[in-house]
């Protein structure tokens, strides 16, 4: 069986570089990986818990993450925790409100990779900064080598170009 793959962009488009996530799902949606769904997700949080319980079997999640990096510095995180599960909040996009709400559903998260973006600014606004507007190029490739990654681990061959 065919493994299965979601790409998620998360992130809120009216602060600044939150708008990471959903600035590369743009650019990905308009580029499909044969067999992997690619869908925006933005703020709701609710709305990807309902996909997660599709059966999914690696979630990449792409989205801006403060890790301590210079702006616009792209990070792949594999967390070797599982991810706290917070109490659902309709008004969050966070992974742990996410897994809060998938739980609530009867559900557990897939493995997940966090393909991530240093922000320089998460300050109310609608577009990116210059620096991770640069970093969207930078993660197209990145989001690729991930997905060709997981498909050979979970025993498939890539089917993309990287």
């Amino acid at each position: 069986m065919k493994p299965r793959i979601l790409v998620a962009g998360i992130g809120n488009i009216f602060f600044g570089d939150d708008a990471f996530g959903p600035a590369v799902l743009a650019r990905l949606v308009c580029e499909p990986i044969a067999g992997v769904r690619i869908e925006d997700f933005g703020i709701r949080a609710l709305h990807l818990a309902y996909e997660l319980l599709a059966g999914y079997d690696a979630a990449i999640i792409v989205d801006a993450v403060a890790y301590g990096g210079a702006p616009g510095t792209l990070f792949v995180i594999e967390p070797s925790e599982p991810i706290e599960t917070t109490e659902p909040d309709a008004h969050r996009m966070d992974l742990g409100s996410v897994f809060g709400f998938l739980r609530l559903l009867g559900g557990e998260p897939p493995p997940i990779t966090i393909v991530g973006c240093e922000p320089e600014s998460i300050d109310e606004g609608a577009d990116l900064s210059a620096t991770v507007s640069h970093a969207v190029e930078s993660a197209l490739p990145l989001v690729r080598r991930v997905v060709n990654e997981l498909l050979a681990k979970l025993g498939e061959h890539a089917c993309t170009e990287v």
